[in-house]
């Protein structure tokens, strides 16, 4: 892997976490994810459409990864009405490859290595430290069930993404559909469950929100096109130093704490997504 591509790759781990803290940042969390996902439509249909059309057989996987995506939006956003970013971002964003790779070891045809399971191992030891400074630190204990919960759903869209892109016959074009109809279903959802009031009416607001969701474009697509020209494996795991991102972001920019144990558990769970996708 070149530097430039490096440099990319990890450009695109802080775009991850920016649009996080985006969210974050916003007085209604809610709020600013529905305008991110309503800027999701535009981005979506830009890249679908000038590609071929996606296998017939996909349409399900596409409908399914985005009902997925309405749940994993929904526990991130109530995850941090209660919780700092540092604290949920990496629990959230760590579970979710511990349960893919135990799922995937289960359930699919994927074969899990020994050195694999001491990177799931390494991921399970640093969520549960970072789950107990919860306790120990006196932050609200709510926000627990909304991260795992939002690292189950991101666990369940990416074994559905996995298994759809691979009947699409079209990787990007099925993954644009999901921007697409991810972006419909959850902004028509949390119209239906909360109206128009779930709508901010700040100009503010809509320019943080479109410039998460350029954010959220912007990490895929450099980590989509570091995969042509370096390992898939070697970009996947260097995507996941997103979580030290979040972390700093957190405590330099929000003025989070920051403790001993909050930080070895962020370095173990990075160490062990990276383990895991090696």
């Amino acid at each position: 892997m070149s530097i430039g591509v490096l440099l990319a790759v990890l450009g695109a781990a802080f775009l991850h976490a920016l649009w996080n803290a985006l969210i974050k940042l916003g007085t209604s969390k809610i709020g600013a994810m529905v305008i991110l996902s309503v800027a999701e439509i535009p981005i979506g249909l830009a890249i679908a459409l000038p590609r071929r059309a996606i296998a017939a057989e996909a349409w399900p996987w596409v409908i399914g990864a985005a009902c997925t995506h309405f749940f994993y939006k929904t526990f991130l956003t109530l995850a941090y009405d209660r919780g700092d970013l540092s604290r949920v971002y990496p629990i959230a964003r760590g579970a979710a490859p511990m349960i893919v790779a135990l799922v995937g070891a289960v359930a699919l045809s994927d074969q899990v290595t020994g050195p694999q399971y001491a990177g799931i191992a390494l991921l399970a030891g640093g969520i549960g430290l970072m789950a107990r400074g919860v306790f120990t630190d006196g932050e609200s204990r709510r926000l627990l069930p909304f991260a795992f919960g939002s690292a189950m759903a991101t666990a369940t869209y990416t074994l559905l993404d996995g298994l759809g892109a691979r009947i699409s016959g079209d990787a990007i074009s099925y993954v644009a559909w999901v921007f697409v109809a991810d972006g419909l279903i959850f902004t028509l959802g949390s119209l239906a469950l909360r109206g128009t009031a779930v709508l901010p009416r700040a100009p503010r607001a809509w320019v943080v929100g479109s410039f998460a969701s350029l954010a959220s474009y912007g990490s895929y697509a450099i980590s989509i096109w570091a995969m042509t020209v370096a390992p898939i494996a070697v970009v996947a795991a260097l995507r996941e130093t997103s979580i030290l991102f979040a972390v700093l972001i957190g405590w330099l920019a929000f003025g989070e704490r920051m403790t001993r144990d909050k930080a070895i558990a962020a370095l173990m769970i990075v160490a062990g997504v990276i383990v895991t996708r090696l």
